[in-house]
């Protein structure tokens, strides 16, 4: 209930400004403004029903995979929640789409532009919100959770521990809801970017038609075949594993990447010649599903790379497991960063790599359709590429969740503790369970997960910085289109926005761990001197009060953040053009390195614990400390501050450029501009809550 009234206060914000848009800029009639509004509303109603299924389904998944457990047979611990992912994956690729046509079919042509832009902002603004609340709750819940292993020497998932409850809800409310927000905000916002591109950047309608349907039909086809992927990745998976007790569980949810990018790849070759074979250009159908391919190939191999710095079996983190033996928590939290920053470059030449591609492709005659800027129309479809198989990469990142979930549904249960209850079970369901086994998979497929979950992320933040690339060139268009371009590294303004760009990056990054912090404190706090080591579990009571103080802190810390950010958007749009774009430009670029650093280095310190844990079985020794503490700072990197830098990315540009076109409007006539009046109080706005989002958070004593 809080977290609507909170929308409902941004969305206000957010209506002020698109009415001075309309009203005062365009000029449009009160009836599309309403419109307009209608469609936000319907894109903010959009992420938050996808990130209600996302949950409820994920929560069902939870417990049957954790039964499935007992049953020894592995294979079923990989396909509950890979099927619960898919469901989610499906169902929000699925909406997005059913709503972005109903805008394409019933809304008059006049204003299906500024629709999409409404809609598109809508869900932009539900999405950051729920990314960012969700992000905070779940990792003060984790940390809180975590360090009493340290404190009181207890097992992960301890049913005396009044963190846990809050742990696995902050599973669902950061993993599930934050995930399934974001990728329908992202597949939405991408497929805005190309359409405002197409209709400036073409000129002729009929060309800017062909383009649109083919986009969408393309986005249908692939919906359909990424649901094929998983039912094909289905039968060979059961052939392959079906009867064996001990597997590598990362396996299926990489061949069911392979299956996907492979007819995704080879599909769009063929549809691409259907749709567009047709055209004066007979060569244009495979250049398009080459760049389209340079996506999807990047969907793919993103998670391969990402899985060397983050997968259990990966020298990274092996080197970080090592490192904390001799070394303890300050060589654990070194290694880490070491593993972070080198995927941050080994996954940047790979984007590049593959935009490279993509950009020489679009050399080769795209100029005469898309004018002089056809590279930038390349790699917005390489963003679109990204999303090909969306449904798949969606699945992945929901597998995580489920198998965390479902260990601590094993533990919480203590099944084994109750009487006669393999009896029951043998009775009632026609299998013995063997319950030391059982926990050993469910422990393992928590690992595959990580890895996965780990692998998503880059995948994401990459598709938002490349597709915002494309809306930042529909905002130089219109720089272009009233002669006020001025994009020149001589240009002071272009310097100062590319230096405050990554400002903003570094600020946002501090102030969503510092509210963590604070509510971990709080937690750790309330934690320590509530737990009962003589209780057979904790009290109700306890850890609704766990749960309270997560709230609590989350939403206090995405208060701050967002009136910060919003102010200065507005700010920084309304002082000059050119400077917003250079300032665009630089929060997409340290965004997407400061991102995969930080999701990186967090699955790694995770995943050294699971090693310790499952591996090395050195539960409670000192090295199992290191491994706890290190997980711990890389919680709030991978889970909070690295995933909600996707959706600010995207929300600061597409808002950004409704606040542009107001200012360029304003420059255009002199004696009615106002742009540094506006400017100046919302900058100054912007400041009080950046100091706040510190200051305001501290740990008071």
């Amino acid at each position: 209930m809080k977290m609507r009234r909170f929308l409902l206060m941004l969305f206000v914000i957010i209506a002020v400004v698109l009415c001075i848009y309309f009203f005062g800029l365009v000029g449009q009639t009160f009836g599309t403004v309403i419109t307009v509004l209608c469609f936000s509303v319907i894109g903010m109603g959009g992420s938050y029903l996808v990130a209600w299924y996302g949950i409820r389904i994920n929560t069902y998944a939870n417990s049957r995979a954790s039964f499935a457990a007992l049953r020894g047979r592995p294979l079923d611990c990989v396909n509950i929640p890979l099927k619960s992912g898919m469901s989610v994956g499906l169902f929000l690729i699925s909406l997005e789409l059913v709503m972005m046509v109903a805008i394409l079919l019933f809304v008059p042509r006049d204003i299906v532009g500024v629709c999409f832009l409404g809609f598109a902002i809508g869900e932009s603004l539900g999405a950051s919100a729920l990314r960012i609340a969700g992000g905070i709750f779940t990792k003060i819940a984790d940390i809180g959770s975590d360090l009493m292993k340290v404190v009181f020497h207890v097992k992960e998932d301890d049913p005396r521990n009044p963190g846990v409850i809050a742990d696995c809800t902050g599973d669902n409310a950061g993993d599930s809801v934050g995930p399934t927000a974001d990728g329908f905000e992202t597949y939405g916002v991408t497929g805005v970017a190309l359409i405002t591109f197409i209709t400036l950047a073409v000129k002729d309608p009929d060309m800017q038609a062909k383009l649109i349907v083919w986009i969408f039909g393309m986005r249908f086809l692939m919906d359909f075949l990424s649901g094929c992927s998983f039912f094909i990745n289905q039968g060979i998976s059961k052939i392959l594993y079906g009867k064996k007790k001990e597997f590598e569980f990362e396996s299926p949810l990489m061949h069911l990447l392979i299956i996907a990018a492979v007819l995704c790849i080879s599909t769009s070759f063929v549809m691409s010649d259907l749709l567009l074979g047709d055209l004066p250009d007979t060569t244009l159908w495979w250049k398009l599903a080459i760049i389209i391919s340079c996506g999807t190939l990047a969907a793919l191999l993103i998670p391969e790379f990402t899985k060397a710095f983050t997968s259990s079996n990966s020298r990274h983190v092996k080197e970080i497991v090592t490192a904390s033996r001799e070394g303890g928590p300050s060589l654990n939290i070194l290694s880490g960063i070491v593993t972070g920053y080198f995927s941050a470059f080994w996954i940047g030449i790979l984007i590049v790599a593959l935009m490279v591609v993509a950009f020489y492709t679009s050399t080769f005659g795209l100029s005469e359709i898309m004018g002089p800027h056809a590279s930038i129309f390349a790699f917005g479809l390489v963003a679109f590429g990204f999303l090909c198989m969306g449904p798949v990469t969606i699945a992945v990142d929901s597998f995580g969740p489920v198998t965390d979930n479902a260990q601590s549904v094993f533990e919480l249960s203590q099944i084994e503790q109750i009487p006669d209850i393999d009896k029951e079970i043998e009775r009632d369901f026609g299998f013995k369970p063997d319950f030391k086994n059982g926990k050993e998979y469910l422990e393992r497929n928590d690992g595959a997960g990580n890895t996965f979950k780990a692998t998503a992320k880059p995948v994401l933040i990459g598709t938002a910085v490349v597709g915002a690339t494309t809306m930042i060139f529909s905002i130089i268009l219109l720089l272009e289109k009233v002669g006020m371009m001025s994009l020149s590294l001589t240009d002071p303004h272009v310097i100062f926005g590319l230096i405050c760009g990554g400002t903003m990056i570094f600020w946002f990054s501090g102030a969503s761990i510092q509210a963590v912090t604070t509510g971990a404190y709080r937690a750790v706090e309330y934690i320590k001197k509530t737990f009962k080591m003589t209780d057979k579990k904790a009290n109700s009571k306890d850890s609704n009060r766990v749960v309270k103080i997560c709230t609590e802190y989350a939403q206090k810390g995405m208060w701050n953040i967002f009136i910060a950010l919003i102010s200065m958007t507005l700010a920084f749009a309304f002082m000059d053009p050119n400077f917003f774009v250079a300032y665009l430009i630089s929060i997409a670029v340290f965004g997407l390195f400061q991102a995969i650093f930080m999701a990186n280095a967090g699955g790694g310190w995770d995943n050294a614990k699971k090693i310790v844990e499952v591996d090395l079985k050195e539960a409670g020794t000192p090295l199992h400390e290191a491994a706890v503490v290190g997980d711990t700072v890389g919680d709030p990197f991978k889970d909070t501050s690295s995933v909600s830098l996707n959706p600010i990315i995207k929300f600061s540009t597409l808002f950004g450029l409704l606040a542009t076109e107001i200012c360029i409007a304003m420059k255009s006539n002199p004696a009615h501009d106002y742009s540094l009046y506006i400017a100046i109080p919302f900058l100054i706005l912007g400041l009080i809550f950046i100091y706040r989002s510190f200051y305001a958070m501290r740990i008071k004593k």
